[in-house]
């Protein structure tokens, strides 16, 4: 697939230009292949060469033209970040739209500490996130347009017991994703914190009480729409919001006796 491929927006014919790392599998595909149908040209990231490539065919074919390319990229390069984005951003003709949905989770197991699992989740759910939004931050705020979304959690309204290295990356996110927001806002830039339950990816294999789990392709959904609406803050499925809404307000001595 060539860069030189790429259908360029025009001012006849306007397109939307989107780059979404870690769009190989889960919400981030699901979201690829929804804005793809909703004539999106897309930079797709993942470390994972045959499924984001696979993924990218797939699209381009249903298409019927060249509208995914495939970027090999681990999430936590963080020194092929400037590089990389001002190639995908010439490529493309510009951007509007970044998501960023790379994650990994690793449970310890309720009796164990395990550092080097605590540091890829910093690396790759929050270090990964600001290598990437600074500097679309700092494009996007030159420009006085752009969206910038960033798939959180719910595990990180609160830190629960089970995994606190994986609640600690998620909650520095969300305060992360509020803090460009209060920045960009009055510079005409949305930005969007997306908390998902559970949601049916290969995640979730690692968890293991699993609570009303939802499809990425019903995530991808919830997603979008919160996108045109220009929402802040959208929990996916809708109800995680006032359940986590009681689970912020049990009084500490409570949940601190709560295992999950």
């Amino acid at each position: 697939m060539s860069e030189n491929r790429v259908p360029r927006s025009t001012p006849l014919k306007p397109r939307q230009r989107a780059l979404i790392i870690g769009a190989s599998s889960g919400m981030g595909a699901a979201l690829a292949r929804r804005m793809a149908r909703e004539g999106f040209t897309l930079a797709l990231l993942a470390r994972r060469d045959d499924k984001l490539k696979d993924l990218c065919v797939e699209i381009n074919q249903e298409a019927g033209e060249t509208c995914a390319i495939p970027y090999v990229h681990d999430a936590t390069d963080y020194k092929k970040v400037p590089v990389l984005l001002r190639k995908i951003t010439a490529a493309l003709g510009g951007l509007d739209v970044v998501i960023y949905a790379a994650g990994v989770i690793h449970p310890p197991g309720m009796e164990n500490y395990d550092f080097e699992k605590d540091q890829l989740m910093i690396e790759t759910n929050l270090l990964g996130a600001m290598a990437w939004l600074n500097p679309v931050a700092a494009m996007f705020q030159n420009a006085k347009s752009g969206q910038i979304v960033g798939i959180s959690s719910v595990a990180g309204d609160r830190g629960r017991v089970g995994n606190p290295g994986y609640n600690t990356s998620k909650a520095g996110l969300s305060c992360y994703l509020e803090a460009l927001r209060n920045r960009l806002s009055r510079q005409g830039v949305n930005v969007l914190t997306i908390k998902p339950g559970m949601v049916k990816t290969d995640m979730l294999n690692a968890v293991q009480k699993v609570m009303f789990p939802i499809s990425a392709e019903k995530a991808a959904d919830d997603i979008w729409k919160a996108m045109q609406q220009h929402k802040q803050t959208v929990y996916t499925p809708w109800f995680w919001k006032w359940m986590m809404l009681v689970i912020q307000h049990i009084p500490s001595i409570i949940f601190r006796r709560l295992s999950f």
